[in-house]
């Protein structure tokens, strides 16, 4: 335990942040193609998230306060760097108090209660899940952005063996082909869970499917190049498909009538060619 304390005290004395907003406009919409985020059905559980560290915004997060899981996190790609991990998880004082301001915080304190509408880091302990990152280390764009990731609203219970296998792969065979094909574009990532029916610790839902999806964005707002990926939350192979199917795909898992990941001023051009099973 006091090996993780000065991990721990440098996120509290970092200026680390995550701002509950009202809306992602003008706050942090830079993450979203033409600054539009994902269409989905709105519900009074979900909560907008600036994630922040030292006042810089690196992503932003839709977050299901009744599920206490995201729904979604989005992030741009800025290209392959190497960056440490670290143990330490936060969560957002906000979710739960109004008035508990806006820095993260490593646990709850005397000065507010949490819990009620969101993971905490207890609820993991031996429950045979890992904290699933959804926006992940492997695609940040700098250190700091690394250390960012590490918000409970940032992650899920994810199946051990699919987050440390497939999904893995996944994420890293997303990143070098954005870094390797995108060059030219801007590239924008959202990343997903579908709620399930299990759960952990005082009632975190542990996702049925992990999802994401990339577009790559040209300077007269289209997109040039774009593909989705799905699997369930168990060490299978993950589907991958075309941005419109995996709409249709999260539509029917959702059960909503609609699901729109990115706006363009076009509808999506140039798929990714390959198999729709992608094993490593």
């Amino acid at each position: 335990m006091t090996f993780f304390l000065p991990v721990v005290m440098l996120w509290l004395l970092s200026g680390a942040s995550a701002e509950v907003v009202q809306t992602f406009e003008n706050q942090c919409d830079g993450f979203f193609t033409v600054k539009q985020p994902p269409i989905i059905t709105p519900t009074p559980a979900f909560k907008k998230v600036c994630q922040t560290l030292n006042n810089v915004v690196y992503y932003a997060t839709l977050y299901d306060t009744s599920n206490k899981i995201p729904v979604y996190s989005a992030y741009k790609f800025e290209g392959l760097i190497t960056c440490e991990r670290q143990s330490a998880w936060n969560i957002e004082p906000q979710l739960d108090d109004n008035n508990a301001g806006a820095n993260m915080a490593s646990k709850c304190t005397p000065a507010f209660t949490c819990g009620s509408k969101q993971a905490l880091d207890e609820d993991y302990v031996n429950s045979g899940y890992d904290r699933g990152h959804l926006a992940p280390v492997y695609q940040a764009s700098s250190q700091q952005c690394a250390y960012a990731t590490f918000t409970l609203t940032n992650a899920a219970p994810q199946n051990p063996s699919f987050n440390r296998g497939q999904w893995r792969k996944t994420e890293e065979n997303i990143a070098v082909y954005l870094n390797n094909i995108c060059k030219p574009y801007t590239k924008y990532i959202v990343t997903g869970v579908v709620p399930g029916k299990n759960k952990i610790g005082n009632n975190v839902n542990v996702p049925s499917h992990f999802w994401t999806a990339y577009c790559c964005l040209d300077n007269n707002s289209k997109c040039q190049f774009s593909q989705g990926y799905i699997g369930e939350n168990k060490n299978d192979p993950v589907n991958q498909m075309d941005v419109s199917a995996l709409e249709k795909e999260l539509a029917n898992l959702y059960k909503v009538t609609s699901f729109k990941l990115f706006a363009s001023s076009t509808n999506l051009t140039r798929k990714r060619k390959g198999n729709r099973n992608i094993r490593f």
